[in-house]
């Protein structure tokens, strides 16, 4: 089943408003009533759809540092992903690794 992301919860909410039984907008939008009717729940409860913010290791790289690896890596194809971490550096002018490269 495909993910439900942010525009079509918003979606299959206007469906649910507009009238729509919860079996209706999950066969519409191609996932489980499960997901529709935690959605609704989720919306009562906390009056957002967003996703919540989940724990791990902070990201060493901006969005914009992301971009221009994505860039630098499509005008230069057969640049490897250990010289390109060593070209770059990520916040507070640290080394990042090449799985973040990757």
């Amino acid at each position: 089943m495909p993910r439900l992301y942010e525009v079509g919860r918003h979606r299959a909410l206007g469906l649910l408003q507009a009238g729509l039984p919860i079996i209706e907008v999950s066969i519409r939008m191609n996932v489980n009533r499960t997901t529709i009717f935690r959605l609704r729940q989720r919306l009562h409860d906390t009056d957002t759809v967003s996703d919540r913010p989940r724990s791990g290791r902070p990201r060493c790289t901006t969005q914009r540092e992301d971009r221009n690896l994505v860039r630098n890596h499509m005008n230069n194809r057969f640049l490897s992903a250990s010289a390109s971490s060593r070209q770059t550096r990520g916040r507070n002018n640290q080394r990042i690794s090449e799985n973040t490269v990757k």
